[in-house]
């Protein structure tokens, strides 16, 4: 999760107070219906694409423009998979500073190009497909919760 221009000014108003933010991920699936997952710089742990809204951005928006600059794709039709928020989605981050999660999931069986990990922001180590059976052990924990609704079996949206 990266310091964005806008979450950067809004921190050097506010200080170290918890901030209320929102965030956008997609599941992207491909053919073998492998869920696709970025090796994070920010905290080298293995995570679904996804990072903040900036001001007047739509959500959709913001969801597309994370995963290309994570992951290199394009995506196709996206459908809602959940909207998560409260005092779960509380995370503390690698610099010390806490924020609260207001995020939007979506789920992707179409996109474009191929996945890679050189695209120009460097927010990811390595980018892979994995089975849901396959996720590596390093997995982000603030976003166990999605896996957990994904494995589930029950029919998505997740409202929490």
């Amino acid at each position: 999760m990266p310091m964005g221009s806008y979450l950067s000014r809004l921190r050097e108003l506010v200080g170290d107070m918890d901030l209320l933010l929102v965030a956008a991920s997609v599941l992207v699936f491909d053919e073998q219906d492998r869920l696709l997952l970025h090796h994070r710089t920010d905290n080298d742990k293995w995570g679904i694409p996804g990072g903040y809204l900036e001001p007047g951005e739509l959500v959709e928006e913001a969801a597309r423009r994370e995963v290309m600059e994570e992951t290199g794709l394009t995506l196709g039709k996206l459908e809602l998979f959940g909207i998560y928020s409260g005092p779960e989605r509380q995370v503390k981050l690698p610099n010390g500073h806490r924020i609260s999660n207001f995020k939007t999931v979506f789920m992707c069986r179409e996109f474009y190009g191929k996945p890679t990990s050189e695209t120009v922001d460097g927010e990811s180590k390595d980018v892979r497909f994995f089975s849901l059976q396959e996720i590596p052990d390093n997995f982000f924990e603030a976003q166990r919760h999605i896996l957990e609704d994904l494995r589930s079996g029950l029919k998505p949206p997740f409202i929490k």
